[in-house]
């Protein structure tokens, strides 16, 4: 993951930091708190108006799209030699204008550490979830919170009368990149703000861990399928400790779904 202030020149203001998943190719934008309609970019004013700083995928992407060139464009081979490009790189072409935009006063620089607005708000993203029968999910907060949330309570999300009636689709839900969301068939988010934010969770049960167990605990087997790897990639990524085993057994090792899929981020 890399990691870019977003800069105003004009106003000598922090607008936030843009994240940028490599392996996903997915950006996030998180905002500072203390903008206003005014201060804040013209594609996110809606959210500020509500209290909302941490940006979907979907808006993020926009807003990266309108300062790129696109690659549709003319002379993009041109272009593309000029700076010694072999293939269309979007998050390159970004960099390489620093993010500038003819539209704004705005710019990027790249940063090594994400600033501590961002790291708290992280601790309230999702690190695993499990879905479970009549439309219910168990959602795993990296603050180490545990929630049991009926979809019903989150019905105002658009796409959410879709996921109820289609079983599949439900079925489908897992933590989007970075833990930034639950996605349904990687179409449909839900914010892990406003599934951490939901006051009125259900209870826990044991048969909850049943399900969590038999749908979130996989094997060797299905780590390597789900990464597309070897057991010998597999090895090497346990020695660099980029992905623990739950459970070691001369058989094979447990793993939790969630811990594996961090890798694919």
């Amino acid at each position: 993951m890399k990691a870019y202030e977003i800069w105003d020149d004009e106003n000598q203001l922090s607008i936030g930091v843009l994240q940028y998943f490599d392996k996903e190719q997915r950006y996030i934008i998180e905002l500072q708190e203390n903008l206003d309609e005014w201060t804040a970019p013209l594609l996110f004013t809606n959210y500020v108006k509500r209290g909302i700083y941490t940006i979907p995928r979907q808006e993020s992407y926009l807003w990266v799209k309108e300062r790129v060139i696109p690659s549709g464009r003319q002379n993009i081979d041109d272009i593309l030699r000029n700076h010694k490009m072999a293939a269309y790189d979007e998050m390159r072409m970004l960099e390489l204008a620093r993010g500038k935009c003819s539209q704004d006063s705005m710019s990027i620089k790249k940063i090594d550490i994400l600033p501590s607005f961002v790291v708290e708000r992280q601790k309230k993203n999702l690190v695993d979830c499990c879905m479970c029968d009549h439309h219910v999910v168990l959602c795993f907060f990296a603050d180490h919170v545990v929630k049991k949330l009926a979809l019903e309570q989150l019905k105002d999300v658009s796409g959410i009368d879709k996921v109820m009636q289609n079983q599949p689709l439900f079925e489908s839900g897992m933590v989007g990149t970075g833990g930034y969301c639950l996605t349904f068939n990687d179409s449909i988010d839900i914010p892990a703000k406003f599934l951490y934010d939901v006051k009125n969770e259900m209870p826990i049960e044991s048969k909850d861990f049943e399900t969590y167990v038999q749908k979130n605990i996989w094997d060797t087997t299905q780590v390597c399928d789900a990464l597309s790897c070897t057991r010998q990639n597999l090895s090497y990524m346990l020695r660099k400790e980029s992905l623990s085993p739950l459970k070691t057994d001369v058989k094979g090792n447990l793993y939790m779904k969630g811990d594996v899929l961090k890798n694919k981020w």
